[in-house]
């Protein structure tokens, strides 16, 4: 019999997390996952718990569940269950500290861990950056758990990425083993003040905790046989051909990285997918531009109205 390997991690003191500006929620946590025995992760899990519909909002790089803080109310307030978790290395998750403990099969298993395990249905999936490179992936696993799709900025990781603005993100977090994260947060999203981008700093005290978030860019593939290409391609032969739920794209359409050129392109491999709503001064994270007004627009055009009254 195989034995567990117990993975070293840290986890982020509790009083680091008081007081965050627009963050009131309370932690939730899992522990024991098949397969990440001894690593506690952190969801919130806010709105209508008996609620039949279910939103799944999935962060990405270097970011965690703070980035939703806007969007989570709108969603609540229509009687849906949110469930928004942290990726471990991530938010108030634990952070394994050796980098090569992060692959692509290692997100993306936890995530299919916790669905499995919180037993998630009519799921509505909410990506961004890593969230969606990720997050993509996942329904053509379960396709009976999911319902629909809210895609921002984000892409599938395809093929070989080849493009000066991920260069440029790239060098930002790996020239520095210490990222420094808030900068990089109001780099690509100036609407963030000093105090929000203090609370994207919150969840690493210092470098020791940031082995997650120096090592996504490394995981973004340069050749063909790279990790997590083949089973994005098969995301892409899903979403184009076997989506049968409703979608909706919202673009910030400053960002250079994951912006207007990418976001066109996913379009075209969304089966259904509508018109985007362009939020012209969106950067890459583009929900704190405009979270509360994507998120009303998409339970508009989901028709979710009446949801909740």
């Amino acid at each position: 019999m195989k034995e567990s390997i117990m993975i070293d991690a840290l986890r982020t003191p509790d009083d680091r997390f008081e007081n965050l500006p627009d963050y009131p929620f309370e932690p939730n946590y899992v522990e024991g996952l098949k397969g990440y025995e001894g690593l506690r992760g952190h969801y919130l899990d806010e709105g209508e718990p008996s609620s039949e519909e279910v939103f799944l909002l999935l962060h990405g790089e270097p970011s965690w569940s703070y980035l939703y803080r806007k969007m989570i109310p709108v969603f609540s307030a229509a009687g849906a269950r949110v469930i928004v978790p942290d990726w471990l290395g991530f938010g108030r998750s634990d952070k394994p500290i050796d980098d090569d403990v992060y692959s692509f099969e290692f997100h993306r298993n936890y995530m299919l861990a916790l669905i499995e395990h919180l037993d998630l249905k009519n799921i509505t999936l909410v990506v961004q950056d890593w969230g969606g490179v990720l997050g993509l992936t996942l329904p053509m696993e379960m396709k009976d758990r999911f319902k629909r799709l809210l895609i921002m900025n984000t892409g599938l990781m395809a093929g070989p990425v080849d493009s000066p603005a991920f260069e440029e993100w790239k060098t930002d977090i790996v020239s520095n083993p210490d990222v420094p994260v808030s900068f990089i947060m109001q780099k690509y999203e100036p609407v963030i003040t000093d105090e929000e981008a203090a609370a994207y700093d919150a969840p690493f005290p210092d470098q020791r905790y940031k082995a997650g978030v120096r090592k996504f860019p490394m995981l973004i593939a340069t050749s063909m046989d790279a990790p997590g290409v083949d089973i994005s391609q098969k995301a892409a032969q899903f979403w184009s051909a076997d989506w049968a739920g409703e979608s909706f794209m919202a673009v910030g359409m400053r960002d250079k990285m994951l912006g207007p050129d990418v976001m066109n392109f996913m379009s075209t491999i969304i089966k259904g997918c509508p018109e985007p709503l362009e939020i012209a001064d969106g950067g890459h994270f583009v929900q704190e531009s405009g979270g509360v007004l994507i998120a009303e627009r998409a339970l508009a055009h989901f028709g979710f109205d009446t949801i909740g009254h």
